[in-house]
């Protein structure tokens, strides 16, 4: 009876074995085919997602809109919802931009015929005050004539401002950089104005030595306009002082102007400095300089560098 129980144990286990092996090769297939699947299934949505992200590559490289993506035809799932809202988007953004740039048009005529109306009258009113100037007026008549003009010069620089504001916003301010010897240029314009502080009792302390100099890539026109602009405010705001100074320091290649006011922290909002400092600061960006204040209740140091890469 032994004899006969070793076939059939050997059979079990030739079966078990083989058993064993099928199934090993079942999971096998299985794995191989859940690959198959998720690697056809990545590269579709890979496939589909790749039109976003390059348009949004476009847009970022170029700084502009990004273009609406085609969308094929088919079942609505959730990279189609995604396909819509993204042109859904550029639409948007596509609108938002071209009402944005009807409205900066509408803004900038507004300013321009604003400006010019306001011209007309004060170049009467300076007719005007030219003529009582030849009359006999009383002390008090001539003070007030002499503030009258004063109110007249600065409306016009309002306007000016304004304007300038708006062309360098738009891109039409004319800018054209040149290396320019910065002691030269600071002198010429020291020198005009000169005489309008000598009217006004300033006492002046000029330093820029002709034997040091050094050159900045700047628009001459540009820089001498925000000279003009702080030597403005320096006569208006800072005449109580009664001084100005101008000198640059050659190591740290810095200008500054500095006068004994009482200071920019007592002047509001509304007394003149925000629109000429706002164009004064925009072209010393597009120079690749800066401006500082320091100021307190001995006066202002109004500071100008390079800018710091």
């Amino acid at each position: 009876m032994l004899v006969g129980i070793y076939p059939v144990e050997k059979t079990q286990t030739a079966y078990s074995a083989t058993r064993y092996q099928a199934v090993l090769l079942l999971l096998f297939c299985v794995v191989i085919l859940f690959v198959m699947i998720s690697g056809l299934f990545f590269y579709r949505l890979h496939k589909r997602l790749l039109p976003l992200q390059k348009a949004m590559e476009v847009a970022t490289k170029n700084s502009t809109i990004p273009q609406k993506i085609s969308i094929k035809k088919g079942k609505i799932d959730e990279i189609a919802q995604l396909e819509f809202a993204f042109n859904q988007m550029s639409q948007q953004l596509k609108e938002s931009y071209q009402k944005e740039k009807e409205e900066e048009k509408l803004r900038q005529k507004l300013i321009a015929d604003i400006s010019h109306d306001i011209r007309t009258p004060l170049t009467v009113l300076r007719g005007q005050t030219a003529q009582l100037e030849r009359e006999n007026l009383s002390e008090k008549g001539k003070l007030t004539l002499t503030s009258l003009n004063q109110t007249i010069s600065y409306i016009g620089e309002l306007v000016n401002n304004l304007l300038d504001y708006s062309l360098l916003q738009a891109g039409k301010y004319p800018y054209h950089p040149q290396v320019v010897n910065i002691v030269r240029l600071v002198r010429v314009a020291v020198a005009s104005w000169y005489p309008t502080f000598e009217q006004k009792d300033f006492r002046i302390d000029v330093c820029l030595p002709e034997n040091h100099s050094f050159t900045w890539e700047v628009d001459p026109q540009w820089f001498n306009r925000v000279l003009n602009n702080i030597f403005q405010n320096v006569l208006r705001h800072a005449s109580a002082g009664k001084y100005l100074a101008i000198f640059l320091d050659f190591k740290t290649e810095q200008l500054t102007i500095k006068d004994h006011g009482p200071g920019m922290g007592h002047l509001s909002a509304n007394q003149g400095l925000g629109i000429g400092l706002t164009v004064s600061r925009y072209m010393l960006e597009q120079m690749s300089l800066e401006i500082n204040f320091v100021s307190s209740k001995h006066g202002t140091s109004v500071q100008i560098s390079k800018k710091l890469d």
